[in-house]
């Protein structure tokens, strides 16, 4: 799917204020920076490249205004350096890697489709090939899905991974809490930057934002709580997240329609997360 353009920043915030803001919203960043060892250097060789890659990207109408002498204006880069920059190869924004697309396809089937789920919407166990009774089957999920890889080669993956397991009468259970990205690993880390790619751009758009904020970015946050209040909290947000993108990943693929066709004309992508995090206080 097409991802439609940004909203345009109409108001921005003052740039001291805004810079308090970076200053504790990029504390985690530069800390999981440092501890992966990309120093200050590194950082600084990109951000100059993305600073001349935004701007360039939003032009205003006269062409003439992109110039290197207006990028520099823009950015504070000098014009040789800006040169260089756009002469050289600039990478491609992250797609996703095959496995991550594959894995999530057929969770959301598994846990969203009427024939993979109860009547309470809990993943079915499946047979592990033909269902002899002529129900759902893993194998029957992974081709409806994608036809370059064997089932069974599927089933093993995930069996290694935890993300299944395969139960004495041959049918495989899902184990739903089991399907994160392991650290640090090419899933995780693509996850890492498409979510806070997203939720920074919908923040950064609701600051700006001239009227009514244009997307959903709320929080439940408490503090001075004993732990055991905090742990209690917890459970119940992760169980009510779980629960909230289980139902719109149901009513997702009821919209889509099973076939996953791409309509014709323009279309639009969504990301709905949520995040819960929880931290002693000093």
């Amino acid at each position: 799917m097409t991802e439609s353009p940004a909203p345009s920043l109409s108001s921005p915030p003052p740039a001291d204020a805004l810079l308090r803001a970076l200053r504790r919203l990029l504390r985690p960043l530069i800390r999981l920076l440092i501890a992966s060892g990309i120093t200050f250097p590194v950082l600084a060789d990109l951000l100059r490249s993305l600073y001349v890659t935004v701007a360039a990207e939003d032009p205003p109408a006269d062409a003439r205004a992109r110039s290197d002498s207006r990028l520099t204006l823009l950015t504070g880069v000098h014009r040789k350096e800006i040169r260089r920059l756009r002469e050289a190869a600039i990478p491609a924004d992250e797609t996703p890697p095959p496995v991550v697309t594959l894995n999530s396809q057929l969770i959301s089937r598994w846990l969203g489709l009427p024939a993979y789920t109860d009547a309470a919407g809990a993943p079915l166990d499946l047979a592990r090939g033909t269902s002899p009774e002529g129900g759902p089957s893993f194998d029957a999920l992974v081709a409806s899905v994608t036809t370059d890889l064997r089932p069974r080669t599927v089933l093993d993956s995930w069996i290694a991974q935890g993300f299944v397991s395969l139960e004495p009468d041959d049918r495989v259970r899902l184990n739903v809490s089991a399907f994160v990205p392991r650290e640090g690993r090419e899933a995780q880390l693509f996850y890492f930057a498409r979510n806070l790619h997203d939720h920074v751009a919908a923040a950064a758009a609701n600051v700006a934002a001239p009227d009514a904020p244009p997307f959903l970015e709320r929080s439940l946050h408490y503090d001075r709580l004993s732990p055991e209040a905090a742990a209690q909290l917890e459970a119940a947000g992760r169980a009510g997240a779980r629960k909230l993108l289980v139902d719109l990943n149901r009513l997702a693929l009821s919209l889509a329609g099973e076939d996953g066709a791409v309509p014709e004309g323009p279309t639009r992508r969504v990301n709905l997360g949520v995040y819960l995090y929880t931290e002693d206080e000093g």
